[in-house]
């Protein structure tokens, strides 16, 4: 897996989820869940995110046997998960938010381990919160009816949790296109009545603008192998084995499987006459802020599958063409997370079947569009 900084941040390998190294990302294929958990209604509690000890739904030991107890709240919606006895010590709940969204076919069962394993690591800071509003035959709806149904989850979770201030997303597969959606629904600019003397443009290269998602402060926005250029054109899907007939009759039956969800990925739709949904999500819409949204996180990193993801293609999930990809001999494993690779940059010029790359300097786009975003892709 390589990591890498998809916008403004600098990216670590390795450090984009606390335990990295034990996370379990299954291909949503061959996870999806054929039942849900019951719902259960929202329990009382006390205001300003105090805990209500004696109405919590369940409780169970740290799986891992150190002693540790996370709290589980089921709610409509998703589940809740924080430590117990930081949050009985400072009587509030955690002030970080995590929001994990899954990916097609997928549910919130996808991120059980992953959310265990963040309380574990910051017992006293993250509250996690793993989505379930868009779970199996949901995820064929659209990236726009999905975005829309996760914004309007994330409203109900930071209104049920009043004490927290700060907010990330941790998304798989399709889930990172979703988010996307999400925080674009969700952004709320910061008015400045004056800035001072010599303050940068807010789209400046190397400012990021003030704003907050969902009332709350944005700090990382993350995604695992997610097709960020879509799965539209020549090797983003591997198991098409690069066959152009092949690759042509998926984008031309795709929305016939995964219904509008398909229309999206393959850049097929075309509603009232506007282009396709992810050429929109690039930039800032009259009434969607996609890419504001996105650079307010301080910190944006896109972890993509460098071999044996056979359904999300290398440089769609790492925003690249594919003369841009690295050739494997430069990809260097990381010693405290040997599944994660990064590239040796050394020389950070790099050439590629004659085609030399800039990987510090040089922007990418989606089929040639996505550059007016201003992404930049920076690889330890």
């Amino acid at each position: 897996m390589l990591a890498a900084d998809s916008m403004l941040g600098t990216a670590k390998p390795g450090v984009g989820i606390p335990g990295g190294s034990r996370i379990r990302c299954r291909r949503e294929m061959a996870c999806a869940k054929q039942g849900f958990r019951p719902w259960s209604a929202q329990e009382p509690r006390k205001e300003g995110g105090k805990v209500d000890s004696f109405r919590w739904m369940s409780c169970f030991k740290d799986p891992m046997g150190k002693g540790k107890k996370v709290e589980v709240e089921t709610v409509r919606g998703g589940e809740d998960l924080w430590d117990v006895a930081s949050t009985a010590e400072r009587g509030s709940f955690p002030e970080h938010l995590v929001i994990m969204v899954n990916g097609l076919i997928g549910s919130a069962e996808d991120w059980r381990f992953a959310a265990e394993q963040f309380v574990k690591k910051l017992p006293n800071k993250v509250i996690v919160h793993r989505s379930e509003c868009n779970t199996l035959r949901l995820t064929f709806d659209g990236v726009d009816l999905m975005g829309e149904r996760l914004a309007e989850e994330v409203r109900s979770v930071v209104k049920r949790r009043g004490g927290v201030r700060k907010i990330s997303f941790v998304a798989h597969s399709l889930g990172g296109l979703v988010a996307r959606y999400a925080i674009g629904r969700l952004y709320e600019p910061i008015t400045k009545a004056e800035p001072f003397a010599g303050a940068k443009n807010q789209f400046d290269e190397d400012s990021s603008p003030e704003g907050r998602i969902a009332g709350l402060e944005p700090m990382n926005f993350v995604t695992f192998a997610s097709p960020h250029l879509g799965s539209r054109g020549h090797k983003q899907i591997p198991l098409l084995c690069g066959l152009p007939f092949l690759e042509q009759r998926a984008s031309k039956t795709a929305h016939l499987i995964v219904g509008r969800t398909g229309k999206h990925l393959f850049l097929t739709d075309n509603d009232d006459g506007k282009p396709p949904l992810l050429l929109r999500m690039v930039d800032d819409c009259d009434d969607i802020k996609f890419r504001s949204a996105l650079r307010s996180f301080k910190r944006c990193v896109a972890y993509a599958n460098a071999n044996y993801d056979h359904i999300v293609g290398w440089r769609t999930s790492s925003i690249r063409r594919q003369h841009e990809l690295p050739e494997h001999h430069l990809l260097v494993k990381d010693e405290k997370y040997p599944h994660i690779v990064f590239v040796d940059k050394e020389n950070t010029e790099i050439k590629h079947n004659g085609v030399l790359v800039d990987l510090d300097a040089q922007q990418y786009d989606l089929e040639g569009i996505l550059g007016a975003c201003g992404c930049k892709l920076s690889e330890k």
